[in-house]
């Protein structure tokens, strides 16, 4: 071996336990992961080594500025999915019960079967599994459109279509940079979208609700698109005022979507050439591009199934107050809760003393913790 190569052997070596506590074996094609690994870490790795499909490592190859704006539009949609449904039952819990998180100092041992990232709810086919392919997917395009507008790639920038134009009448013409959405939903399809082709029964109807769903999500980003002005005049007399198109905030996009999960629309099991509602007297309305579609009723996520990985709501912290999802009553599922008391103690009242320190008092608080039982 050549001498000098010696010296980078344990770098090596690092990056490779880190691939692994990260990505463990079982996970390959699932681009999620990289929603949770360090910051630079996919990076280094390279696209050859990160858990993506075929499909998507030979596009990663071929666009590798693109990947930090991959790992950001999937920690995106993880962050948002768990914000959503942090009081819930079910919590977006990314690391299934039967499957815990890896630790970094302690790669897990390879495990062909392992459960990928969000476990059985992302091959249910429930109104969660709908949810997590729509998020991840608005994810991915917030995240790509951001990189245009901020000039972090060569074959995408502002939308030019709205350097000219508006209304000299009203007072008004498009000008800054108005965010280029198409770009990102046209990567998002093309990094996420898996052709349907020999695909049958009920995997390939798994699929097509998948491709729906991610198209959904994507659909919530150009939907909630906003214009905003800035107002140019004497004294701010706002006579002329300059407009850009705009993406929302991902918040506002997470609970539309959240909105779209609670009113989603459970579509029949057998394959069709279109979607179909699963009840009869409702095949009439046509399935829209922006609805959230499941196949199968989801299970309560009241009680542990390793099984399945769901963890159960057996010791989550509840509001005992509360009439909504969060309340003791409903989050524990009729089960009770327990209470205890937590004592806090920080820093307060504090001065700055000439000189030169600051002097705190030590306060402490005592406040009343319900978990379910």
């Amino acid at each position: 071996m050549d001498r000098a190569a010696l010296p980078r052997l344990p770098r090596l070596c690092v990056l490779w336990a880190t691939l692994l506590a990260l990505f463990p074996c079982g996970v390959h094609g699932n681009w999620m992961w990289l929603g949770i690994a360090s910051f630079g870490v996919p990076e280094k790795l390279g696209c050859t080594n990160l858990p993506l499909s075929g499909r998507q490592k030979e596009l990663c190859k071929r666009k590798p500025y693109l990947l930090p704006s991959i790992r950001e539009g999937a920690r995106l949609g993880i962050q948002e999915c768990k914000s959503q449904f942090k009081h819930e039952r079910w919590n977006c819990q990314v690391f299934s019960a039967a499957v815990p998180a890896p630790a970094p100092a302690a790669p897990p041992a390879p495990s062909p079967g392992a459960t990928p990232l969000f476990g059985y709810e992302l091959s249910s086919g429930t109104k969660e599994t709908a949810f997590i392919y729509a998020v991840m997917a608005a994810g991915l395009v917030h995240s790509v459109t951001r990189s245009c507008s901020a000039g972090n790639m060569t074959e995408c920038s502002c939308d030019t279509n709205l350097k000219n134009g508006g209304s000299a009448t009203e007072g008004w013409h498009w000008g800054g940079c108005s965010d280029d959405i198409q770009y990102g939903m046209w990567f998002s399809r093309k990094f996420l979208d898996v052709p349907t082709k020999n695909t049958t029964g009920k995997d390939g109807k798994l699929l097509a609700m998948n491709l729906h769903n991610n198209e959904a999500g994507r659909q919530a980003v150009s939907k909630l698109m906003s214009v905003d002005c800035r107002c140019h005049g004497v004294s701010g007399s706002c006579a002329v005022k300059t407009c850009w198109k705009t993406m929302s905030s991902f918040e506002k996009i997470g609970h539309f979507l959240k909105d779209k999960y609670e009113n989603s629309v459970q579509i029949s099991d057998k394959m069709k050439r279109n979607m179909r509602r699963r009840e009869k007297d409702q095949r009439k309305t046509s399935v829209r591009k922006e609805d959230l579609l499941y196949i199968n009723k989801s299970p309560n996520y009241c009680v542990e199934d390793r099984k399945l990985g769901i963890p159960g709501t057996q010791g989550r912290e509840c509001n005992r107050t509360s009439e909504g999802a969060d309340g003791c009553n409903l989050l524990c599922c009729g089960r009770g809760y327990n209470t205890h008391v937590v004592r806090h103690v920080e820093r307060c009242e504090c001065k700055f003393v000439w000189c030169c320190y600051v002097r705190c008092r030590r306060c402490e608080s005592m406040t009343d913790v319900h978990t379910c039982k």
